[in-house]
């Protein structure tokens, strides 16, 4: 049991973790440390076929764990008809999917063609349009990419998103604000060179942000070093707050007010 934490002041809620690749302690010893530190709900998302339905399993194992069915763009190679109807099986039959993700593109490491990535992120696009779902959404380097495809599908989907663990640039910020999107922040805000995620947070209006860990990545200061887990979310929440300058407890309060109205956990 990990006992330097800061516990929120107000109830909050992890919208992006990997709960399947956590190692440090068993997953049900994280979800009740998490909520020790009064972390409300816990979202864990999918990112190819090989976890589609262990993000379910763990999910189903407690009740205020969610999760997601999607194809992170390193995966996209992995993507065909199989996996196209085990997440169709799985929409069908389960009520702790909450949103399409983690989808996008990645021109950072392309993993998977680019060609393949826009292709099968343009189609969990539709999947959400289609099963009126939100999604979440990665980019890393592929900004003008993100937005045009953005663009054709924005105003079918009515639950919007997230661009999650946001590094892109303001440009894009602004895009993805305009259409009525969310803005995803970690520990990144915390590191000392993220200057860049820092200027995007000072423009991001309160009412488009959402917390989140990604954990096990992205572990905040001051645990850097230390695998991430969703326990460490009050730091993000805390600095968050403290850089927009507003209360902590009324901040906190917008953002669990958000993520609701998103993913519509209640």
């Amino acid at each position: 049991m990990t006992t330097d934490l800061w516990r929120s002041p107000s109830p909050i809620i992890e919208t992006h973790c990997h709960l399947d690749y956590l190692k440090q302690m068993a997953i049900a010893e994280i979800i009740k440390s998490s909520a020790a530190q009064n972390i409300e709900k816990i979202i864990t998302i999918a990112v190819s076929p090989e976890n589609y339905d262990e993000v379910i399993k763990i999910a189903d194992s407690t009740p205020n764990v969610f999760c997601t069915q999607g194809t992170h763009p390193h995966h996209a190679s992995q993507y065909n008809e199989e996996a196209r109807n085990k997440i169709k099986t799985n929409l069908a039959q389960s009520r702790k999917i909450v949103a399409i993700g983690e989808i996008g593109l990645d021109y950072h490491y392309n993993k998977s063609p680019r060609d393949v990535q826009i292709k099968v992120f343009e189609e969990h696009l539709q999947m959400a349009v289609d099963h009126d779902l939100p999604v979440v959404i990665h980019t890393r380097d592929a900004d003008d990419d993100t937005r045009d495809i953005l663009k054709n599908y924005s105003n079918n989907l009515k639950r919007k998103g997230v661009i999650h663990s946001f590094t892109s640039g303001i440009p894009l910020a602004e895009f993805a604000i305009s259409e009525n999107f969310m803005i995803g922040f970690n520990g990144i805000i915390t590191f000392k060179n993220a200057q860049n995620v820092r200027d995007v947070l000072t423009i991001t209006p309160l009412e488009n942000i959402l917390l989140e860990t990604d954990s096990p990545f992205l572990t905040p200061m001051p645990h850097r070093g230390k695998e991430n887990a969703p326990f460490y979310l009050p730091f993000v929440g805390k600095y968050l707050c403290q850089q927009k300058n507003v209360d902590i407890i009324k901040g906190l309060e917008q953002i669990y007010l958000n993520t609701n109205l998103i993913f519509r956990l209640n």
